[in-house]
């Protein structure tokens, strides 16, 4: 019998949300919705893998969960939550650190990334944290993810658990009349053509919440004026845009900027080229700009009505943990009888 399709994805509260967060995870999950059953967390226990002010991590909490709801995503007909509500996460997190191998995650680039040169004084929870998102996905049994590239690896071994889980356990799996696979092995959904948005100010570095420059990203909370005037402010290069793709190699604000308009208008990068190409950017520009507006302002203003009302921001939270929890719980109790723990 196949898995039920289901659609899991999470995002951390860490403040700051913006334009790479937008179009690298929240405007898909809004379109996944209209054709999968959907699962957004506010996964705030991988926040918690480096230092966090708990009155800060509760705000961003809230704010990301407003983002969710501010760009479209129905949370009466699926499921907003943050992850420390579902006791379910860490238990299986656990399980999975005795099936996964210390060889799977000295892998893992993102650790070696995030930890620098003092790995020694990173904690174990960033270390482990691509274990607990296998549980994260796992805990209810999700069919299907989307992810950027940076994530990728993470969902292979998410898989790798999945499939050992299955193998190491398969007999009792089928002795407690379980499908032969308990747990399917999610598959990536990769879409848009900004799955990646860049620094507006340095095309090849990944625009981010700790660049120094605010003028490096467009944050979901800024207003109409100030996304107009960071976008005519993007570095770019003294060219005319290529009408074909292969003319923005090597010039990466260019293709960011390229990628940017094609994954807010929902069109291809080709596709935009061939309507701007050849074309100066300030024309450039001020049509993106236009389109970042329309897109962007509305969003922010959304979500700045519902982050002045936490209560019913916390009110969404707790329906939508206590709906994920039904579902963990049975995997859980499967689970447990599946390894031989008493429950």
């Amino acid at each position: 019998m196949p898995h039920r399709p289901l659609v899991f994805s999470g995002v951390q509260p860490t403040g700051n949300l913006h334009l790479g967060n937008y179009l690298g995870a929240i405007q898909r999950f809004v379109a996944l919705q209209d054709s999968h059953d959907c699962m957004y967390c506010v996964v705030d226990l991988h926040a918690i893998t480096v230092p966090q002010d708990p009155a800060e991590l509760r705000r961003t909490t809230r704010e990301v969960a407003a983002a969710f709801m501010a760009a479209g995503v129905d949370a009466t007909k699926h499921i907003i939550f943050n992850q420390s509500r579902v006791s379910g996460h860490a238990e299986l997190a656990w399980i999975f650190n005795c099936v996964a191998r210390l060889g799977w995650l000295n892998r893992m680039t993102q650790f070696k990334e995030k930890a620098g040169k003092d790995r020694e004084n990173a904690s174990v929870g960033l270390y482990a944290y691509p274990v607990l998102m296998a549980a994260d996905i796992l805990v209810y049994r999700a069919t299907h993810v989307p992810v950027g590239d940076d994530q990728k690896q993470h969902l292979e071994l998410a898989r790798d658990i999945a499939q050992k889980f299955n193998l190491d356990f398969g007999a009792s799996i089928a002795a407690q009349g379980h499908v032969e696979h308990f747990f399917p092995l999610p598959e990536p959904l990769i879409q848009g053509a900004a799955t990646r948005v860049m620094s507006l100010r340095e095309g090849a570095k990944k625009m981010s919440k700790s660049d120094p420059s605010d003028n490096s990203r467009i944050n979901l909370t800024d207003d109409a004026d100030t996304i107009a005037l960071k976008v005519r402010r993007a570095k770019t290069d003294p060219d005319a845009l290529p009408s074909e793709l292969e003319g923005l190699e090597g010039r990466p604000e260019a293709a960011n900027l390229v990628g940017i308009f094609a994954g807010l208008s929902g069109r291809s990068r080709e596709a935009v080229l061939g309507e701007f190409g050849g074309g100066q950017f300030s024309g450039f520009k001020a049509a993106l700009a236009d389109l970042a507006v329309s897109k962007l302002a509305p969003i922010a203003g959304e979500m700045k009505r519902l982050q002045a009302d936490p209560g019913h921001i916390d009110a969404v939270l707790k329906d939508g943990g206590e709906r994920a929890s039904a579902i963990a719980v049975e995997t859980i109790a499967a689970v447990k009888d599946i390894v031989g723990l008493l429950r």
